[in-house]
């Protein structure tokens, strides 16, 4: 089977089907044709997705329609996460919300403003300032209107249920045009590059360029995979009873022997326990798990995993994409947020003709290996700054921390700021909340902020208190929108 003018993904589940409607819906009209070859599934009924906001512009992109996702999913929103020590370290909890804090003052960032009122006695939290924060803790969602667009940025992302969430977007991915081929297992028929792919079947397709999105990176091949050191190396994914009150936030337990995420959907909890081999025995981990949750579990899966990123996402005629290209420590859930970096750059570089073809492919690799490097520092000031007990924490404030992360860290320690890097796909307010909740309050802040009177800057900040508050109340329980979603539509 000939592709001279097309591409053919290779994956299983959700990561498969998000990439091939997304290539399909955005190089079908130039005649590109998109073929999934579609391994066996592995996701089970634990496992979950927690995105990010930028989901949704993906999910937009394609034609997927919000309401209908999370009645096929049996999914929820998600407005952030709360970190909360487990561990004994009597560490404060932290939310790393989607969402801006406060509003400009003066024409000028809040946040310079509001490090000069704690270093005068504020005892207002940066949550509070922050309409997606203050809904979250409150048990709220919030859904952006113009009012709160004009006071700053509130966002929310999704708690997906992967195999629902594969369901759904292979059928939206085959309604768009995408062919599809099962298959065991394949054989790689290599010439200059991939030939053709071999099914188990007797089918052999040919393309002009594949895409990997295997974990095993059957296309990509085992080497040139740089890894990268985190203090976990298994995750155990389970199921637990919902509450009578669905929570807006994912929940991040530190304990001695690892972290716990849980994780809302609209029936259950969905858990994942990272810890490393290491330290506990996988018997353990589970008992750890249930002790941390509370709360009886099922569905009980443990495999390992290992954090890295492809040397060379791009390499002759096969892109990486997904676990193929960067795997991401669970904690802060950017695996699609990786996938969905590769598939924007990849239509950005996709080549029209052969001109340009050596160009296009290192650009490719550099930008999204640069994307994906600041994704790692924001877990790795994590680890660098958490003070959780235990001896997994112990392995994680030893990793080696980058040289410009440092220079990051110093300089908002110093006076409250974040030099602008290239290709930083995570929003400032995301860095605040993070370095924050770890303790780092600014030492000094931008001359500019000390201009106003502080009286005047107080009013301003009682008027966005007032405005938070009135704005909340408004607002949904988590429970109540998805009740509504989950009625039948009528015409």
């Amino acid at each position: 089977m000939s592709g001279a003018r097309g591409i053919t993904l290779v994956g299983r589940d959700a990561p498969l089907w998000l990439a091939a409607a997304a290539l399909r819906r955005a190089l079908g009209p130039a005649g590109v044709a998109v073929r999934a070859v579609e391994l066996p599934a592995e996701a089970g009924a634990a496992d979950l997705y927690p995105t990010l906001p930028a989901i949704e512009a993906l999910h937009n992109q394609i034609g997927i329609d919000e309401a209908a996702l999370l009645r096929n999913t049996r999914g929820a929103f998600t407005l952030g996460q709360n970190f909360v020590d487990a561990s004994g370290a009597g560490r404060p909890s932290f939310l790393h919300s989607y969402g801006a804090h406060g509003t400009a003052i003066d024409g000028g960032d809040f946040f310079p403003h509001w490090v000069r009122a704690r270093h005068h006695g504020l005892g207002v939290g940066l949550d509070d300032f922050s309409l997606t924060a203050s809904a979250a803790l409150g048990g709220r969602l919030f859904f952006p209107d113009t009012d709160s667009e004009v006071y700053g940025r509130s966002d929310y992302g999704y708690h997906l249920p992967a195999a629902a969430y594969a369901k759904s977007l292979q059928a939206i991915a085959r309604h768009l045009g995408v062919e599809l081929f099962e298959a065991a297992n394949i054989t790689v028929e290599r010439g200059d590059g991939i030939a053709a792919l071999l099914l188990d079947d007797g089918r052999r397709i040919e393309s002009a360029l594949f895409a990997d999105l295997t974990r095993e990176r059957l296309l990509s091949g085992g080497d040139g995979f740089e890894a990268w050191d985190t203090p976990g190396d298994r995750v155990l994914r389970a199921l637990a009873p919902r509450p009578a009150a669905l929570p807006a936030y994912a929940e991040i337990r530190a304990s001695e022997g690892g972290w716990t995420g849980l994780f809302p959907s609209l029936t259950h909890i969905h858990i994942q326990h990272v810890f490393s081999h290491a330290l506990t025995t996988d018997e353990a981990a589970l008992k750890a798990a249930e002790k941390i949750v509370g709360l009886p579990l099922g569905g009980v899966t443990i495999r390992p995993f290992a954090a890295g990123v492809a040397a060379e996402p791009w390499g002759g005629n096969v892109i990486a994409l997904g676990d193929a290209a960067c795997v991401f420590d669970p904690v802060h859930g950017f695996a699609l947020h990786g996938l969905q970096l590769a598939i924007v750059h990849l239509l950005a570089a996709y080549p029209a003709d052969g001109a340009g073809y050596e160009a296009r492919r290192a650009e490719y690799n550099r930008v999204l290996r640069s994307h994906f490097a600041r994704v790692a520092d924001f877990q790795t000031a994590h680890h660098a700054l958490q003070r959780y007990s235990g001896a997994f924490w112990d392995a994680a404030r030893a990793l080696p921390v980058p040289d410009e992360l440092t220079h990051r860290i110093d300089l908002f320690t110093a006076r409250g700021e974040l030099p602008p890097l290239e290709d930083e796909s995570l929003p400032p307010d995301s860095w605040r909340a993070l370095l924050v909740g770890h303790g780092i309050i600014p030492q000094s802040w931008r001359p500019a902020a000390d201009r106003l009177p502080p009286e005047e800057v107080k009013a301003h900040f009682r008027k966005m208190l007032g405005f938070v508050r009135e704005a909340v109340l408004r607002q949904p329980t988590h429970d109540a929108c998805l009740a509504r979603i989950l009625q039948p539509a009528h015409d």
